[in-house]
């Protein structure tokens, strides 16, 4: 299963169960919080490594400069598109 996949049924179990919501929260305050995620996502089964994640967000933001625009380098940054850990709790917040 891909990064962005795994994020998303991660969050809907977040969204259902107000304890792993927490738990994912939590990590936001630890010393290295992408670490502390990232182990939290393997605690809940999801292989989850910190420079998988931010490859992914940045390959998946490329993807999408490419397909649009022509591809050129002129297309504007999104900024934080292609951030799938900001993004991830961004959409967990909505939620408070």
């Amino acid at each position: 299963m891909e990064i962005g996949a795994m994020l998303d049924e991660l969050r809907e179990k977040a969204l259902k169960d107000r304890n792993i919501w927490q738990e994912l929260m939590d990590t936001r305050k630890a010393e290295q919080p992408l670490a502390a995620f990232c182990a939290k996502c393997r605690e809940l089964g999801y292989q989850i490594y910190e420079m998988d994640l931010i490859t992914a967000g940045e390959e998946f933001y490329a993807t999408m400069r490419r397909s649009t625009n022509g591809g050129g380098e002129n297309s504007p940054k999104l900024a934080g598109e292609d951030d799938f850990y900001e993004l991830f709790f961004a959409s967990l917040e909505e939620h408070i």
